[in-house]
């Protein structure tokens, strides 16, 4: 029996700006993340339908969106099952079709491996509404996992509040 568990998109605060994930952004995502638990079988998955703002070409979602759509479902990924954020070092990626305005993708997000710093995520969305013109996209992601000041420098601020118990501990 899978056990599903909605991760809390107000995990690193209210009002948090992320464009992926926000709920009170005014033209992101707003992506809903649940993380599934089968035995040993462990992924996040989400599924996102994409409005007319984010066309390139008509009627199809822009392919730098779906790949933002992605990444943040791997970055989703790593918080619900590592428990940690990462910073996005690396994407490799390959769309077969493209995915359609209107119509739901689904999306799951596994590890593919793992180490204290770094953490490899295989994301696939797909798009069914038609078979014959399903969306198919595969990426592999690589995120580095930080440590407070390390995410500090790299932010040039201070860590939220709220993001401090998801750093790497050093």
């Amino acid at each position: 029996m899978t056990e599903v568990t909605p991760l809390d998109p107000h995990v690193f605060g209210e009002g948090s700006p992320c464009f992926g994930c926000s709920p009170t952004h005014p033209i992101g995502f707003h992506l809903r993340c649940e993380k599934h638990v089968d035995g040993d079988a462990r992924s996040v998955r989400a599924t996102f339908t994409p409005r007319d703002d984010l066309q390139g070409p008509p009627g199809i979602m822009h392919g730098g969106l779906v790949m933002a759509l992605a990444d943040e479902l791997a970055a989703w990924t790593v918080i619900g099952l590592v428990e940690r954020f990462g910073f996005t070092a690396q994407a490799t990626s390959k769309l077969s079709r493209p995915v359609r305005i209107g119509a739901p993708v689904s999306g799951v997000g596994v590890i593919e491996s793992q180490s204290s710093r770094i953490v490899r995520v295989k994301v696939e969305l797909r798009q069914s509404a038609e078979p014959q013109l399903a969306a198919e996209f595969t990426g592999e992601f690589t995120f580095a996992l930080l440590d407070e000041a390390s995410a500090e420098r790299l932010l040039g601020t201070k860590l939220p509040e709220a993001w401090r118990r998801f750093a790497r501990t050093p």
